[in-house]
């Protein structure tokens, strides 16, 4: 390597030679074969590493699994030496060869010495610069994943509530009812029936199909005043509690007079009881059943969401995860506000950092439904454009002035008032989608404000 090496570098262009030759001279040359590991992410970026020739990728591991972030494979492309100017500063992935080549490595404190001493006012603004920005980020996410846990546990907390309120419900009516199906068992067994008797019951109760699902209240009214009418002429005591159990399992009139005719006066009024308490006893575990599917949905619709069981760098279904977004806000949604889901079936999964997107689309749909209030349409759609993915969220809300639309993306701008929102605009949704390759914008359609992502299919996120 030669000073001539330097001189016909891009990165390079504007300094004389006295400021190449103690360039060169504080630096030296490296060279790398295929599969060489140059430096290591979250390691103290103590080198400026330069490439000359060859190529070397640049590579991330999360958790355990390995993400190729790019590629330097243009001369004059650099990485590391953050330590010239920020004590703290690493490596944000490791570099690897892929070829053959060499590099000029320079150590990051004698970058910082000639720096400080050809200009060192730009030493302090860079360090300043680096220092609030690092700052600034890390208030900003701490602030913004407190938001996301306070949403994901008002959301939770919300949705679990009526199906867990509901099996409770369940599961106490469900003690009662088998209570009442013993007690009337040993009414039964007291009225002497026979084997036989107890067996053609048990067929006829086994005809019967107990439907827990919502049926038509007037018919299942009618009919619970002819049964009861029918039990009260044949003088079986309780004749609303057992023609209503009764009747919710669609059992008629005409099934009754079969079992009168199995079991006989003696038997009729035990024989009912029992197989409405069994009836009861079915309805009441398929509404435990369902509680508790509805419960499980909840908290597979939240692991998804937050990804707590998966790789940050991943490939995902972006209509799963938009799902997953509306099931974990599905509280804040007004009963008003109709949801119009529009995936198209051509989307493929993309590789992504999944849980940071799920915060752009919690921040756009919570965006979307406070323009709305009480009333109005939803929209989430995604569907491919050449190769890109293209994810709208529009909402028929009072629409965005120009000086807002304007404003919109800028770091801190809210229109809400104090203690509303989360304070952070849509910045914090911009630079996640920036960090995927992507961009987001703002279209007003008449009626309707659309939030527009648009992310590469193939491109990973800069990590």
């Amino acid at each position: 390597m030669s000073v001539d090496d330097l001189r016909r570098l891009d990165l390079f262009e504007g300094l004389d030679d006295a400021q190449l030759a103690e360039l060169y001279a504080a630096g030296a040359e490296t060279t790398f074969a295929p599969g060489d590991v140059l430096f290591v992410e979250n390691q103290h970026a103590n080198f400026w590493w330069v490439l000359l020739e060859g190529s070397i990728e640049l590579i991330r591991h999360v958790r355990g699994e390995e993400t190729r972030l790019g590629m330097m494979s243009v001369s004059g492309q650099w990485s590391g030496g953050f330590r010239a100017w920020d004590e703290h500063g690493v490596y944000l992935a490791t570099g690897r060869a892929s070829s053959q080549g060499r590099t000029l490595r320079v150590p990051s404190e004698e970058l910082r010495r000639i720096w400080a001493g050809r200009f060192p006012l730009g030493l302090i603004l860079t360090e300043g610069v680096s220092r609030s920005a690092r700052n600034f980020e890390n208030m900003a996410r701490q602030k913004e994943a407190l938001v996301a846990l306070g949403t994901l546990a008002a959301g939770l907390a919300h949705e679990l509530n009526n199906p867990a309120a509901a099996a409770t419900r369940a599961a106490d009516a469900l003690a009662e009812a088998c209570d009442g199906m013993l007690s009337a068992f040993r009414r039964l067994a007291a009225a002497s029936i026979v084997v036989d008797q107890f067996a053609t019951l048990e067929e006829l109760r086994r005809e019967i199909h107990p439907k827990p699902t919502a049926m038509d209240a007037l018919a299942v009214a009618d009919r619970e005043d002819a049964l009861a009418s029918w039990l009260s002429s044949h003088e079986i005591a309780h004749e609303w509690e057992i023609g209503a159990a009764l009747a919710a399992a669609d059992v008629d009139v005409a099934w009754c007079e079969q079992a009168n005719e199995v079991l006989g006066d003696a038997g009729l009024g035990p024989g009912l009881e029992w197989v409405a308490s069994t009836m009861s006893v079915a309805i009441l575990l398929g509404e435990v059943k369902e509680s508790t599917r509805r419960i499980s949905d909840l908290v597979a619709a939240v692991r998804s969401y937050s990804q707590l069981d998966r790789a940050s760098m991943q490939r995902i279904d972006v209509a799963e995860c938009l799902d997953s977004t509306l099931a974990v806000l599905a509280h804040r949604i007004a009963p008003e506000v109709r949801v119009v889901r529009d995936y198209g079936d051509d989307v493929p999964p993309i590789e992504a950092l999944a849980a940071e997107l799920n915060q752009v689309w919690t921040n756009l749909i919570g965006n979307a439904l406070d323009a709305m209030g009480d009333q109005g349409t939803l929209r989430v759609s995604s569907r491919m454009n050449a190769h890109t993915l293209v994810v709208e969220i529009g909402d028929t809300g009072p629409g965005m002035s120009p000086e807002t639309r304007g404003h919109a993306f800028d770091p801190f701008f809210t229109t809400k008032g104090v203690g509303e929102g989360t304070g952070l605009g849509l910045d914090i949704s911009r630079r996640i989608v920036e960090q995927h390759n992507g961009e987001i914008t703002i279209e007003l359609r008449p009626g309707e404000t659309v939030l527009r992502v648009c992310l590469p299919q193939s491109a990973p996120p800069k990590v």
